[in-house]
């Protein structure tokens, strides 16, 4: 009775609250039977070590886990400065009666209030597995070995549109792989020397440009003078003029990789001169931007061909460049396309950058080439959202999932309109938009589809065998050297798992090109697709990374293991006791105090007759040779002191950490000890 009594007082001072307080637990009435049941489950859980926190709407996980018999141990609001406090005790093993507001109310359907009941008996217990939608929500520094967390430590360095572009520039330290074949290139418009190779490459991609645009006329001759935006005629000088220059700039790209340009001077190794640039820049608008009428002789068109070919040895990108020489800015550390903007003029993206200054003091813009020519369904641009899982980092053990899905934009593809609604296929944008009339009716009305749908339509091209040879093995190639580039910048930890979500563009030949690598991605069932997918690959999350540790041979589902560095075998380390021993000296004069430069030294401080038996001597000029050996001193000095000096041995410990001493002996004899006493 008296145990009724207190459990019913319990749960009544858990349903009052004071009218001031803001955050609390209400927890309905609830019987003996109840309140016993939730004791005897929430003891077996302790004692299995299956107590979970998740933070953010995520019912799969928190189904998959109670599946697995885990009980909850619910995490306050994150937005909450209590939060951080609340956890930091939490891991303590101390939290205390701290009265929190939930996070997700309305994710779980608990009618009987169990759930809210056995979190809170769990108030005082350890969690042991925590889901966080946020990479600093929790201090991973302050968990103990045994307590599993979904984000590792500073792994921003490849999430981050500027960590990823910075990273790739040192894959040849780790792999043979070039990123130019699978990472479009990139730049920081922040630092200089970095907008100095912008300018350099949206200069030569210029060049290269014009040349394809001038191939391109040429095969399709029939087809000039129907567009409606075409200006007068030019000269056939200016045309030949233009092609003669991106010719000159080309050959010189060539020789540079080449390193031919070695012993050539500055004024030979710059191909063109600032107003050079100016006016070919001008007329390379003229005719590409706003489609003049030009006029081209064959031999033009033949060298034209015959440069394009040599670049097309050297330059994995040049296929995907296109014409318009358009590049795509990017604040670096933002996410679900905002502030994302297209741009074709070089003025046009170096004033779009300079209106922010502190992203430009602090280096977050991101210039990056972008795909004109990218493979389309009907007309319409898509991307591919690709999950992968990496379990430890060292060694570093990466897992690839078999589904992934895709994004369309709600408008044609084209590139006279360099809006996000045709550019940008990120839901978080096109979700708000209407879908075009325009647009085929194969594309859904939700802008997504599954994979099994993608390789449907290559089917009916007679492609599907590409889907197999030619784009899963780049994604995964992709997704292996950008994380073999962080590997050693990221904090590795043991019980600890990332889930990322990766953004592939497909080229005209079904190449995958990576564009970035989201933390923490979106697991909402916002369609049918990402409905099914979503919580299907959060099961199989938890299968590689619960049921794989308890039993190897678990199934993993749709997870697949592609990539694990051989295990480094690291020195065992057997403790070494490392102590100093040595000679102490009982009778000692002092050290003569520090004195400015322009003043004597000070006079020895002992008696008279001390100062009369160690008679300072004058130094023997063997010393002041830099050349002599040190043997020569000890033939002017005496091997004997004036006067016996008593000594002691002492021993300095350090810490105890094996059975090895290190003896060194301070013989007062010695020339040091010797050159000292006589104020040497």
């Amino acid at each position: 009775m008296v145990q009724q009594f207190q459990s019913q007082v319990e749960i009544k001072t858990l349903q009052t609250t004071s009218p001031s307080s803001r955050y609390s637990v209400h927890l309905p009435a609830l019987n003996p039977e109840r309140l016993k049941t939730a004791k005897a489950i929430v003891d077996k859980t302790v004692k299995l070590h299956k107590v979970f926190s998740v933070q953010g709407p995520y019912p799969a996980i928190r189904a998959s886990l109670r599946a697995r018999g885990w009980v909850e141990k619910r995490m306050c609001r994150s937005g909450h400065p209590v939060y951080k406090r609340h956890v930091k005790e939490a891991c303590c093993n101390d939290a205390g009666d701290i009265k929190v507001e939930y996070d997700d109310k309305n994710h779980d359907q608990d009618p009987n209030g169990l759930y809210e009941l056995m979190s809170r008996l769990l108030r005082n217990e350890m969690v042991y597995f925590y889901w966080t939608n946020r990479r600093d929500a929790i201090n991973t520094n302050i968990l103990q070995k045994e307590q599993m967390i979904n984000h590792f430590a500073k792994a921003g360095s490849f999430t981050t549109k500027v960590g990823l572009c910075m990273n790739l520039r040192s894959l040849h330290w780790f792999d043979s792989a070039d990123p130019d074949t699978f990472f479009p290139r990139c730049y920081r418009l922040g630092a200089r020397d970095e907008k100095h190779a912008f300018i350099e490459d949206y200069r030569r991609t210029a060049c290269t440009s014009f040349l394809k645009y001038i191939v391109e006329k040429a095969q399709n001759v029939e087809e000039e003078g129907k567009n409606e935006h075409i200006q007068e005629a030019c000269e056939p000088v200016i045309v030949s003029k233009l092609i003669s220059r991106a010719l000159k700039v080309c050959q010189d790209f060539l020789e540079s990789l080449e390193h031919a340009d070695i012993d050539a001077s500055l004024e030979t190794t710059s191909s063109l001169v600032k107003e050079e640039w100016g006016e070919f820049i001008d007329n390379y608008y003229l005719f590409v931007h706003d489609r003049a009428q030009m006029e081209i002789s064959n031999s033009l068109v033949t060298c034209c061909k015959a440069m394009l070919q040599r670049l097309a040895e050297v330059s994995p990108q040049l296929e995907t460049d296109g014409i318009h020489n358009i590049w795509i800015i990017k604040p670096g550390a933002k996410s679900r396309g905002r502030g994302i903007k297209c741009a074709k003029r070089l003025d046009q993206i170096l004033r779009l950058v300079d209106r922010d200054p502190a992203l430009i003091k602090e280096s977050k813009w991101v210039v990056q080439k972008y795909l004109e020519r990218p493979f389309l369904v009907e007309g319409t641009k898509f991307d591919v959202r690709q999950w992968f899982l990496v379990t430890d980092w060292n060694p570093l053990t990466v897992w690839f999932y078999k589904k992934c899905y895709l994004r369309f934009s709600t408008q044609p593809y084209s590139l006279d309109i360099l809006d996000n609604s045709v550019h940008l296929c990120n839901n978080s944008i096109q979700k708000h938009l209407r879908p075009s009339h325009q647009r085929h009716p194969v594309i859904p009305e939700d802008n997504m589809w599954s994979d099994d749908q993608f390789m449907t339509f290559l089917s009916s091209r007679g492609q599907k065998e590409q889907w197999e040879n030619v784009v899963v093995p780049g994604m995964k190639k992709a997704v292996i050297h950008a994380l073999q580039t962080a590997q050693d910048l990221v904090d590795s930890r043991k019980n600890t798992f990332e889930l990322y979500g990766a953004d592939f563009m497909l080229g005209p030949d079904l190449h995958p090109w990576l564009i970035e690598i989201n933390a923490s991605p979106t697991m909402a069932p916002s369609t049918p697709v990402t409905a099914r997918l979503c919580a299907a690959v959060q099961e199989d999350m938890l299968r590689v990374v619960l049921d794989r540790k308890a039993d190897r041979s678990a199934d993993t589902g749709d997870f697949e293991l592609i990539y694990q560095q051989a295990t480094v075998d690291v020195p065992q380390y057997v403790g070494v006791k490392l102590f100093i021993e040595g000679l102490r000296l009982k009778d000692t004069c002092l050290l003569p105090p520090l004195r400015p430069l322009n003043r004597s030294a000070s006079k020895y401080r002992g008696t008279k007759k001390e100062m009369a038996q160690e008679k300072v001597k004058p130094l023997p000029k063997v010393v002041k040779s830099a050349i002599s050996p040190i043997k020569n001193i000890s033939e002017k000095v005496p091997t004997q002191p004036s006067r016996h000096v008593p000594i002691e041995t002492f021993t300095l410990h350090l810490p105890k950490t094996g059975h090895r001493s290190i003896h060194l002996p301070l013989d007062p004899h010695s020339h040091s000890v010797l050159l000292w006493r006589r104020g040497l």
